[in-house]
Parts: C-alpha cells; sequence; structure tokens
C-alpha cells in the first residue's frame, strides 16, 4: 500500500512512549512531518535519536496548559508552514476510588486527561482551518464506556472525551476538520503496568486481563497507532464523530 501521508504535518502529545511513540513513528514511516510533544524531555531526546528523520521535530512542553498546547501548534506552522493531523494522546494515571483518591490527585488527572485535551484542540482548530480543513484523533479509553472499580476518576475523564469528540465533529464538520475518537483496551504500555503494580498480585492480574477479550491477548501501541493512522488519513475522509475501539473485542463480550 502506498504511503497515505506524504506532504501532511501532524502533532501527537504524549509522544515519548507508549502509544503516542508508536503514533508518532507510524506518522513518519508514512511520509509524514511530526511534532512529538510530551513533558519528559529525556524520553523525548531518546525517541528523537532513535528515530533520526529530518521531519521530525520534538517539543518539550506541558499540554496541561494552554501555552503548552499554543507553542506545540506554534512550532508545527514556523517548522513546517502548516498543521493537518493532531493525535490527542497525553494523559497519566491515578488510581483510587471516588473516596480515597484526594481532590489534588483528581484536578491533577483533569488538567491533563480532560482539561488538556480541550486545550489542545482549541489550539489545533484555528491551524487546521488555516490548513483547510485536517483530522483530529483523540486517545479515549474503554474505561470510559465500561465501569472500572479502581478508575472511576480516570474512567469519568475518559467517557467525557467521548462527548467532546462528537460535539466538535458536528462542530467543525463543515469546515472539513474531522474528529474521531480510539478507544484502547488493555495495551501493554507503563501506563497499563501501574495498574497491574497497584494489584495485590501483578502476575496473575496481567494473565486476567489478557484472557478477557475474545482474541485472549493484551494489545500493543503499534496496533492502536495503525488504528489513529487510518482515522487521521484519507482513507477515513467520511468518519467523523466515530468511537473506534482497539480492545480486541472486549467491549463486544456481555459475560
Amino acid at each position: 500500500m502506498a504511503n497515505r501521508l506524504p506532504g501532511r504535518v501532524a502533532l501527537v502529545t504524549g509522544a515519548a512512549r507508549g502509544i503516542g511513540r508508536a503514533t508518532a513513528q507510524a506518522f513518519l514511516d508514512d511520509e509524514a512531518s511530526v511534532v512529538a510533544v510530551d513533558i519528559d524531555e529525556t524520553a523525548l531526546v531518546r525517541f528523537e535519536k532513535e528515530a533520526a528523520s529530518s521531519r521530525l521535530v520534538c517539543v518539550t512542553a506541558d499540554v496541561s496548559t494552554l501555552k503548552g498546547n499554543a507553542d506545540a501548534v506554534a512550532v508545527a506552522e514556523d517548522r513546517f508552514a502548516a498543521l493537518h493531523i493532531v493525535h490527542l494522546n497525553a494523559a497519566v494515571t491515578l488510581l483510587g476510588s471516588c473516596e480515597s483518591m484526594p481532590v489534588d490527585e483528581y484536578d491533577q488527572l483533569h488538567s491533563l486527561n480532560l482539561r488538556g485535551v480541550y486545550l489542545g484542540c482549541r489550539a489545533a482548530l484555528p491551524a487546521l482551518r488555516r490548513a483547510g480543513g485536517g483530522s483530529i484523533v483523540i486517545t479515549g479509553s474503554v474505561v470510559g464506556l465500561l465501569g472500572e472499580s479502581d478508575m472511576p476518576a480516570y474512567s469519568a475523564m475518559k467517557g467525557g472525551l467521548v462527548a467532546l469528540t462528537r460535539s466538535l465533529a458536528v462542530a467543525h464538520g463543515p469546515e472539513g476538520i474531522r474528529v474521531n475518537c480510539v478507544a484502547p483496551g488493555d495495551i501493554d504500555t507503563e501506563m497499563s503496568q501501574i495498574w497491574l503494580d497497584h494489584q495485590d498480585d501483578p502476575q496473575s492480574a496481567r494473565r486476567f486481563i489478557s484472557e478477557q477479550p475474545p482474541l485472549q491477548r493484551m494489545g500493543t501501541p503499534a496496533e492502536v497507532a495503525t488504528a489513529v493512522l487510518f482515522l487521521a488519513s484519507d482513507d477515513a475522509a467520511y468518519v467523523t464523530g466515530a468511537l473506534l475501539p482497539v480492545d480486541g473485542g472486549l467491549t463486544a463480550k456481555l459475560y
């Protein structure tokens, strides 16, 4: 299959590791220029060295802030003269029940996982409009669709991203801006390991969650990146406001 993104400029947040890094690499492999954004400068530098691409620019920024998002968008337009694709992926995981999670931890989750994505859309929309349209892909989660006892706050924010996706798709479709959401299931990342380490027996917990999807394994960041690439490309030209689970069939199950 021919590459789908030559000449396109993509911005990826949370790009230093996991799904974000896999997506940034997939965009590079498909001949897009990429602005990789993360707060972890050390991990970004590692990615930049390993990718070794003149089409990659790494930006250290806090995308829970309006300035961090605005600066990242400005780099894309200054360096590559346009912005066509935005993958808003940055997130943190904090565990705890509704009663046990400290309010400041809830606020930390909200500032990045929901507010940060909202601010990312706010910063990117004018640039996408200047480019004549484009695509926003938001990283949600199956826990925004299904209950998870350890993660009510995280689940609430991921559920909010589904509503944000649909609202923005309706608002900006007439401008040629598509907005979609991927909902990963249990993906083998550092973030998943945080949840596993919180369990009484992490190895048993890993076996358990691997057995739950019909495909009976955890997914990989590259498999989520493939879905993001599809939604970002013209292959999905008539797709907007969609929620695409990448979960091995987990959300298809009744029992």
